[in-house]
């Protein structure tokens, strides 16, 4: 009796090969939908159907079926329970482990991976310490490092670890990017803390504009590109000068660095600094002179002169004010346009207040000479121009001009900076200490990245002080793992020897601003959520909200309390089932190769 029509039916998959003349070889596969039987004692087959213009997934499908699988829709045997976040913690914990960031860290333990969650989480998805527990046991890091149960209480013994760590970490990194005889940076900056109870916060001057707030000063040493190497952190009325004497033993006594050239501010090397420096053998500096110094060299046939910069835009000059040093003229004449501009402004917007000032004594508002004296004082205090302003001030009378000759003596150094060093021309020449000095702009947009852009160190919410040190440390450890892709270097970072390397600082185009900020008030979502999908930090996103309202004030209304709630029922549902069309569409995938 024959067999049924069905009974051994397979596919059957051979492939050709052809070699050309030239030698080269190209391989042909068919697809053949074939039946086996019996006839007569014999083995025949006989082919039912080429199958080659299928795709290669409903080949597989095919040949599951006929080996005796029984194929299902996944969406009827699959119920998504749960999706975690798993693409860009992974990237940034592959790379971190890449940079050998573990391992920097220090020895195997529990607390070395609390320690690296916090950072990858500080670089990716920053915020409070609670907050970044429940963050791990909605991604997949927590999994992959084991910490997604971890209490805070073991978050915080895990930061005290970490600064028990510092000098080790911190010397490990200046092996690595720091070098006898080269040049290491130095900048002081601030961040205002929340609360009255940490013993260093202190009102000083603020890099934040947050002068009702109590802060901390954090100063930063990095190579010349950048890359983070110690950070020290003190109370925060603490002078520039003062952390920059602070810093030298650090980076020669536990760096073990006999000889380095260190880069800072005018603010930081100050006279009293330089002498410190000379004192240790093998101690160099760049800085630059303040502006009275700078007028000092050019007043009465001094040596700074304009006819030094006919030929060129910087010239190398000496005097005996500054014995053993040597000082580096340079003109910019972009910042020579930009600051005549400027000062012209705050003139012009200093005689308008004080026409006003004047009109009110003319028309008797104001008669007596000492109140009028401290409306004037005001205004002219308030832009720092009242020296290139004579006022005449008495009962009933104010009269007020320019001092022209005063503001034509400083427009003549508009643009000049003088660089100084003790750096000898053999080992830095001219244009490269001028070049090594703007250096110190890489460390600036280390600041920006770890206060604002990509970090966000402030505000800080720790009272105790070695928590407010860890908490420092961290975010200058996170600066090595930038949360977004932002080049060709996967994740921004500067390559360089193996270890921990310096995110670049990030810019964004008005359309991105904008686009960012419309995505925030068209769909009324939390500005944090929008931040944390698109990469940038909750700060700047603030900022461009604010703007783009104050910009579009006056246009339709706002959605009412109801139209927002329901706008955002929807894009939930929105989400959600986005994330399952994405699941789904990935298991049908993986299935199907399964079963090839």
């Amino acid at each position: 009796m024959a067999s049924p029509r069905h009974a051994g039916v397979y596919v059957e998959s051979p492939s050709r090969v052809y070699q050309a003349r030239d030698g080269s070889t190209r391989t042909y596969r068919t697809h053949l939908l074939r039946r086996s039987f019996r006839e007569g004692g014999k083995v025949k087959k006989e082919t039912l159907a080429n199958l080659s213009a299928l795709p290669d997934s409903a080949i597989a499908a095919l040949k599951a079926s006929l080996s005796g699988s029984v194929l299902v829709d996944a969406g009827d045997v699959f119920e998504i329970e749960r999706s975690l976040p798993h693409g860009h913690v992974a990237a940034a914990h592959v790379m971190a482990s890449r940079l050998g960031l573990k391992n920097l860290l220090g020895p195997d333990c529990p607390e070395r991976d609390l320690a690296y969650g916090l950072i990858i989480a500080r670089a990716v998805a920053p915020a409070s310490k609670l907050a970044t527990t429940r963050w791990w046991a909605d991604t997949t890091l927590g999994a992959d490092l084991g910490i997604s149960d971890a209490t805070t209480d073991e978050v915080y013994a895990a930061m005290d670890w970490l600064l028990s760590r510092q000098d080790a970490i911190e010397k490990e990194l200046a092996a690595r990017h720091l070098e006898a005889g080269g040049l290491a940076l130095f900048d002081l900056s601030s961040a205002w803390l929340e609360g009255h109870s940490c013993p260093l916060g202190a009102f000083g001057h603020s890099r934040d504009g947050k002068k009702n707030r109590e802060q901390i000063e954090f100063g930063m040493v990095t190579s010349r590109a950048g890359i983070p190497v110690a950070v020290r952190v003190f109370a925060g009325n603490t002078s520039d000068s003062v952390a920059f004497g602070e810093i030298i033993p650090v980076v020669r006594d536990k760096f073990g660095l006999d000889e380095v050239i260190l880069a800072g501010d005018r603010g930081s090397v100050t006279k009293a600094r330089i002498r410190e420096l000379k004192a240790l053998p093998g101690a160099g500096w760049i800085t630059a002179l303040r502006a009275p110094s700078i007028a000092a060299l050019a007043r009465d046939d001094g040596p700074l002169q304009m006819s030094l910069f006919d030929q060129q835009d910087f010239a190398e000059i000496s005097d005996s004010r500054y014995p053993g040093e040597r000082l580096i003229c340079c003109r910019n004449p972009a910042l020579a346009a930009q600051r005549a501009a400027k000062r012209e402004s705050l003139l012009a917007a200093t005689e308008e207040e004080l026409g006003t000032i004047r009109a009110s004594v003319q028309a008797g508002r104001v008669k007596d000479a000492d109140k009028i004296g401290v409306k004037v004082g005001k205004v002219i205090n308030k832009r720092k121009v009242g020296k290139h302003f004579i006022t005449d001030i008495a009962d009933g009378r104010l009269e007020f001009r320019r001092d022209q000759e005063k503001i034509d003596a400083e427009a003549a150094l508009d643009g000049i900076y003088v660089i100084r060093t003790s750096a000898a021309e053999e080992k830095l020449g001219a244009a490269e200490t001028v070049e090594a000095y703007k250096d110190l702009g890489n460390l600036e947009r280390d600041f920006w990245s770890m206060k604002a852009e990509d970090i966000d160190l402030r505000p800080i919410y720790h009272y105790l002080e070695n928590r407010v040190r860890a908490h420092v440390l961290l975010c200058m450890l996170a600066t090595g793992v930038p949360p977004t892709f932002r080049t060709a270097d996967p994740l921004g970072f500067s390559t360089g020897k193996d270890g921990i390397m310096a995110g670049k600082y990030k810019t964004y185009s008005p359309e991105f601003k904008e686009e960012a900020a419309r995505l925030v008030v068209d769909t009324s979502r939390p500005i944090a959520d929008v931040a944390r999908e698109l990469g940038i930090s909750e700060t700047s996103l603030g900022n461009w909200v604010r703007a783009w309202r104050e910009k579009h004030a006056e246009e339709e209304p706002p959605l009412q309390v109801s139209e927002r709630a329901r706008l955002r029922e929807l894009e939930r549902l929105n989400r959600e089932l986005e994330m399952e069309l994405v699941f789904l569409k990935k298991a049908a995938a993986y299935f199907a190769r399964e079963h090839r």
